[in-house]
């Protein structure tokens, strides 16, 4: 062998790891790419649609505490970073025929914090709760929780670690040492770096998966779109959860909930939200109905939320400031009509944001609008309608919710059409609960809903057939809509990581893939235009935006700027 051979088997490996280097290294696209042509990735048929609960008796969901000391320690934050929300759960949870709430006064709630580790200069006392959950029916059993303690410490400097313990200090029932970091104050030049997004987790085999990934990512923020712990897919008596309610208990008097999966969930949970603020909003899955129209019982007792600080009346929505992100999350299962107390509140909230200081609007809520699967399709066309106009003419940068148990990227659209100002919906309910993948898109042979289908627990129905484009009188398209950009049937979580004022990156990860910090499922940077988009004074229309020769001269700078982000990363 000559050496000129030998030569070239010695660089084959360096040329092979190269090529394929480079092909990690791959441009990732940006919003001023698109509209992008559909793309759909079929579910793999060799992955399951879904895996069994965590059984309750499982150790990672048992009390490791004393009755009187915390658990369940969550955070949540303020809206401004000079506060926090801490929330945890004390006292035993009782489940029978016949129960008695704790006093909740029975047991102090104290926070003590400082900025150094063992040393807590201030102290914070806050408020206790008790709910219960009460059926009045046959062979159905009643809960009533531990108690619920929610403090809201303030006067913290943003940007800032803080160190604290929770509890009753006169019963010596302090929780060990945990911290947590403030967030920046608004400014278009200060941001939080990652931002987890999950909906529909529940507490499956697939739930810790998807944990398990998030937590790698690091996240300063945990947003979850509603449908939380799925403890609605039990009777009352416990036993095994199931995939449908309806169809394992067709005989059950009202729609059960087995309680203490709420207390397995908040143990799971805390090794996460007792150092990363947790923001939820509600789902479909916190109903729980009660007797007499009592409704989100666990949810409203549970959580503590920037309610009052945002001037919103009620905890089914609200807003908080991040650095420079402004947070909006909606209710889907409380008045969104135009003449409600919530539109008339976002109005004023939209109005309110300085877009100096909070560049980006990140807006939440549970059921999404724009959804090309069988699964809850056009549920939520009524809020849509009452509510898409106010946030497109305000520039809502990116919406997320989840619902639909599948991922879905959309191209910027409004009004179903596709327009450059539109903002970037993203439904990611893929979180891994029991009730199971979606696999089945509306424009699937056969797989149209009919407009009986699909009705919402909450609102109106407004199901419409589209006047404009390939499915022009149609109420499904015979292909993937243009305005979805990219759909997956994949369990997962996603990360949106603020550059600057103008570029974010968004990545979806998969819980198949090998987890490092290069897989992903799907990325793309979403650019902000506020040259072309101003809010507040560009007029509200359904027309598609023509792109001219300025937008072309943007679309050129922003590569250029795209390519440094890519190469510094």
């Amino acid at each position: 062998m000559g050496a000129a051979e030998l030569d070239l088997i010695f660089l084959l490996p360096i040329l092979l790891f190269s090529l394929s280097f480079a092909a990690e290294k791959r441009i990732t696209p940006t919003t001023l790419d698109g509209p992008f042509p559909p793309e759909t990735r079929r579910f793999d048929p060799s992955l399951r649609r879904g895996s069994d609960d965590v059984p309750t008796n499982d150790p990672r969901l048992a009390k490791k505490v004393r009755s009187n000391f915390p658990e369940q320690i969550a955070l949540a934050a303020s809206f401004s970073p000079t506060s926090m929300w801490i929330s945890w759960v004390t006292g035993d949870a009782q489940i029978g025929a016949n129960v008695k709430p704790l006093d909740p006064s029975s047991v102090g709630s104290e926070v003590w914090y400082g900025e150094e580790s063992g040393k807590y200069r201030f102290v914070r006392n806050g408020t206790a709760v008790v709910y219960s959950q009460m059926y009045p029916f046959e062979g159905l059993l009643n809960y009533t929780s531990g108690i619920i303690h929610h403090v809201r410490i303030d006067g913290l400097r943003p940007d800032t670690r803080y160190y604290y313990k929770c509890g009753d200090g006169s019963l010596k029932a302090m929780s060990k040492e945990h911290s947590f970091k403030t967030f920046p104050s608004p400014s278009q030049d200060k941001f939080i770096r990652k931002i987890a997004v999950v909906g529909d987790l529940g507490l499956t085999w697939n739930s810790t998966t998807t944990i398990a990934h998030l937590t790698k990512n690091n996240p300063a923020l945990i947003l979850m779109v509603g449908d939380l712990t799925y403890a609605n897919q039990y009777l009352t008596t416990g036993g095994k959860g199931v995939p449908c309610f309806s169809c394992a208990f067709p005989d059950a008097p009202i729609r059960e909930t087995y309680m203490p999966r709420w207390d397995g969930w908040g143990r799971f949970m805390e090794q996460l939200t007792s150092k990363i603020p947790m923001m939820v909003i509600e789902g479909n899955h916190e109903i729980e109905p009660q007797i007499g129209g009592i409704t989100f019982s666990s949810y409203q007792a549970r959580f503590a939320v920037p309610a009052q600080e945002s001037y919103s009346n009620s905890s089914f929505y609200y807003s908080f400031n991040a650095g420079g992100v402004h947070f909006i999350m909606l209710g889907c299962y409380v008045d969104y009509n135009q003449t409600g107390a919530q539109y008339t509140w976002l109005k004023e909230d939209l109005l309110k944001v300085d877009r100096g200081e909070t560049p980006w609007v990140v807006a939440a809520w549970h059921s999404p609008w724009y959804n090309s699967y069988s699964s809850h399709y056009q549920e939520f066309e009524c809020m849509r309608q009452e509510n898409e106009g106010l946030l497109y003419q305000y520039h809502v940068d990116i919406i997320f919710s989840g619902h639909v148990h599948a991922y879905e990227r959309m191209n910027r659209v409004y009004n179903y059409t596709l327009d450059s100002c539109g903002p970037v919906y993203i439904t990611v309910g893929d979180g891994g609960n029991i009730e199971q993948i979606d696999v089945d898109h509306a424009d699937d042979p056969g797989k149209c809903p009919s407009q009986n289908d699909n009705i919402p627990e909450f609102g109106g129905v407004c199901h419409i057939n589209f006047s404009s484009g390939s499915a022009k009188g149609k109420f499904c398209w015979d292909q993937q809509p243009e305005w979805s950009a990219f759909r997956e049937s994949s369990f997962g979580h996603g990360i949106l990581e603020m550059i600057n004022s103008t570029y974010a990156l968004w990545t979806w990860h998969r819980n198949q893939d090998i987890y490092t910090e290069n897989s992903r499922g799907d990325q793309i940077y979403i650019v902000r235009q506020p040259e072309l988009c101003s809010p507040n004074l560009k007029k509200v229309s359904s027309k598609n935006v023509v792109f001219g020769c300025a937008q072309t001269k943007r679309r050129e700078a922003a590569e250029e700027k795209r390519c440094t982000l890519d190469c510094s990363s």
